[in-house]
Formats: structure tokens, sequence, C-alpha cells
């Protein structure tokens, strides 16, 4: 594995860092880890890299890492730079033959998604996106509840994903995780829904099996100063004839994490929430609620069993999900080296169609957040 981006003074990096090693799969090996040479330094030193494949560039790393012998280069690389710069970082190590682990959302805006889904297209290689959400023991039990019939046609979906994190203007102050998130020129036409937004539209198609046809939202902005929105309120309409409602936002004071989806349909509905990851609510008609928890295979499917990693009573969370993601990658990647590659609707982790459905998705939110609120379709 290889990384570009997660230098001095970011988060993710290290969060995909943690997660890639927790099964003892994955080497690290090469990256690039700022646009400032010093800090990729430093940053290799900490990690005990090898100075000869710390580079001070991403056009550097993907040049060097393609020439070097296939049992030498990296395999992979994980990308978890600003959201500005996915499209030409993916499209550089795709294009010499590596494959691809990018942190969401995947590209700045919808031309670039559509560009990047015909580049992994054309050269057949793996591409992962981390939609971390999805790798939950209990989200996969849940997608298997619904896409097996188990809980009916889907009626009602409630999806909210509510933080204070940009109720103090921090980027004024140079928090790199604000500055960027409220610049469009980084961050793209959209702020909180595209940031935390995106979780949620991943999350509710990848349970239900349906997409969101229609939308209409709006947003709003209320520190100065900002030109991005930092709160989402959208009406949804399902493939299934089914009805939503989102609410995102990054200024609800006192919330943390609160991503929050319940889902009712004809037999039953579930409720999940990303801040108590290890029990979910399942609801059937005349019948007590149950609580459900994870590590018990004699009643949750075989992806969510295999999917956890410790025994009942043991709680496990956003790291471990984040890392079930990497296992499904390294999977896929060692297929393909086998030349048994295997078919995108075998890969467990979300891929470069589900970027480009949460592309389209908040694009046509902000159309209608620009035009009054109005329905689109998506």
């Amino acid at each position: 594995m290889g990384m570009v981006g997660g230098g001095q003074g970011a988060f993710i990096g290290w969060v995909h860092r943690m997660a890639a090693n927790l099964d003892g799969q994955i080497d690290f090996t090469a990256g690039c880890f700022s646009r400032d040479p010093e800090n990729t330094r430093i940053t290799g030193r900490q990690l005990y890299l090898d100075p000869s494949r710390t580079y001070s560039t991403w056009q550097e790393m993907a040049e060097k890492e393609a020439r070097l012998p296939a049992e030498k280069r990296i395999d992979f690389v994980s990308i978890v730079t600003q959201t500005v710069s996915h499209f030409e970082i993916a499209k550089a190590f795709l294009e010499r033959g590596i494959h691809v682990v990018l942190d969401k959302p995947m590209t700045y805006d919808l031309a670039q998604a559509e560009e990047l889904v015909r580049i992994v297209e054309r050269t057949g290689l793996v591409f992962c996106l981390t939609h971390n959400y999805t790798g939950h023991p209990l989200i996969r039990h849940a997608r298997e509840l619904f896409r097996s019939g188990q809980m009916g046609k889907v009626r009602k979906v409630l999806v909210e994903y509510l933080q204070d994190f940009l109720m103090y203007p921090h980027e004024k102050e140079g928090m790199k995780q604000a500055v960027w998130r409220t610049d469009p020129a980084q961050a793209g036409a959209v702020g909180t829904l595209g940031d935390a937004g995106s979780h949620c539209e991943n999350l509710l198609e990848y349970i239900t099996g349906e997409t969101v046809s229609e939308l209409c939202a709006d947003f709003t902005t209320f520190l100065p100063d900002r030109v991005l929105e930092e709160d989402a309120s959208l009406l949804l309409r399902l493939s299934g004839g089914g009805r939503g409602a989102m609410t995102v936002s990054q200024i609800a004071v006192g919330e943390e994490n609160g991503l929050t989806i319940r889902i009712y349909g004809e037999k039953g509905g579930i409720l999940w929430a990303q801040e108590n990851p290890n029990y979910m609510d399942i609801y059937r008609y005349n019948q007590p609620r149950q609580t459900i928890t994870r590590s018990h295979k004699e009643y949750l499917n075989d992806f969510a069993t295999w999917s956890t990693r410790v025994p009942t009573g043991h709680p496990e969370g956003y790291l471990e999900a984040f890392a079930n993601l990497y296992c499904g990658a390294v999977e896929a990647i060692r297929r393909y080296i086998d030349g048994k590659p295997m078919k995108t609707l075998e890969y467990k982790f979300p891929t470069v169609y589900d970027g480009l459905r949460g592309m389209r998705f908040v694009t046509r939110a902000g159309e209608s957040a620009k035009r009054g609120s109005v329905w689109v379709k998506v």
C-alpha cells in the first residue's frame, strides 16, 4: 500500500493507516503525504518508511512506483487528500496500473465522476470508495433484511447526520479540516451535504437496494462570510415508490457524529445509530421490538458474521468498519493479481458506481436548492 495525503495536521489519513494495518494483510511502503515536502519527510520518518519511497510529489510517486518491478512496487494507493484533487490523482495511478482506494466524496464535480467511471471500466482495476459506515456488521445485516424481502417493500426512510463541527468559524483560525470544507474551490459546489450528506445517501441506497429518483432540497448558511451550506433538509422519492426525508447539519449544537437511519417497510423496519453501532432495533408489526447485537452468528447473516472480529460484549466501531473495506479491497486485488478478477457486484465495498450515484445526488440537490427548493430528478 502507498498513500497520497494524510500528513501532519490531517485526520483521515491516520484513520486509513490504522484501519489498513488492523488485520495484518497490508504492508505500508510508500507515500506522498503533503504538498509540503518537509511535512511529507517528517511523516515518512514517523512511519519508518524507506526515504527512497517517500516522494516529494504524488506525480513523482505515481511515475516511479509504476517503474518498479511488480514484486516491489505498491499494489494499490490510498488517496486521502482534499476532494478537489481526488480525480487527477486517482486517474494518474489507475492509468499506471495501480489499484485505488479513495476517500469520499469521490470527485470535485459530476463530470469528473463520470470520467472516473470510464477510466475504471477501461483499466479493469479495483476501485474502492471508503464509505466506511457500510463496513459495520449490523448495517450489512440490515442490507440483507431489506434486499431479501424480509421487510417488504420500502415505504419510508428517515436519515439524519448531525454535527456541531462548523458552529464556530474554525477556518478563520487555520484548522485544515474546516478550511477546505468551507471553500468551494476545494470542496465543490456543496458543503455539508457533500461532506456528511453523501454518507446518508450512500447508506440509504446500500441498505435498501433502491435509489433516490427525485428530491427537493433546502440549503441554509448561518455563519457570516461562508458560501457553502452548513445545513440541508431534503425530501426524497425512492425508485420503488417509497418516500424519505434527510436532515444534514454541521451547526447542530451539542451533536458529535449523529448519523442515524430509520427504514420502514411493509413488514418491518430498522433503526441504527452510528454512535451506538453495536446495536440495531428491529420492528415487525404486532411483535415486540427487538434489539440485536453484532457477533451472533446464530441469527446474523454470513456477511455480517464475516465482518465481525471479536465476541459479543466487546464493542467494535469506526476503525473496524473502515478495516472491513480494506479487507474487501485486499481480497479483490489478490484475485486480480491471481488472474481471477471479481465481478463488481461481488465486491464487499462501495465502488466507483456508488461514487457516481453520490455525486449525482449532491449535484442535483444543489440545483434544487439554488432554484428555490424545486423537485428535480436525480
